[in-house]
């Protein structure tokens, strides 16, 4: 799956397109120029059970790691991935 990722500078999105329409989403606030905020996390029934919200919490982790920035995950689902890998608690 490619995800895509949009940002405005305040806000921004992760997403995977299917068939041209977002089918997944993950949506992050900036708080200042070091953390970002993961507020949402929807995943369509099309994609449902092939893990695309966790690629996308994946994805947000490599371009934490890549700006050296860190993470906050107040989305439920966000915050229970991070929970359960251990191996990229480096961002939070």
């Amino acid at each position: 799956m490619d995800i895509h990722q949009e940002d405005n500078g305040k806000k921004g999105s992760f997403y995977i397109l299917l068939e041209g329409k977002k089918e997944a989403e993950m949506t992050y606030t900036w708080a200042g120029t070091h953390r970002m905020i993961i507020d949402h996390t929807e995943v369509s029934d099309a994609l449902r059970g092939k893990s695309a919200g966790k690629q996308l919490v994946m994805k947000a982790v490599e371009f934490a790691r890549e700006k050296g920035i860190k993470i906050l995950p107040l989305c439920p689902f966000a915050k229970s991935v991070f929970q359960k890998t251990a191996e990229i608690q480096d961002v939070l």
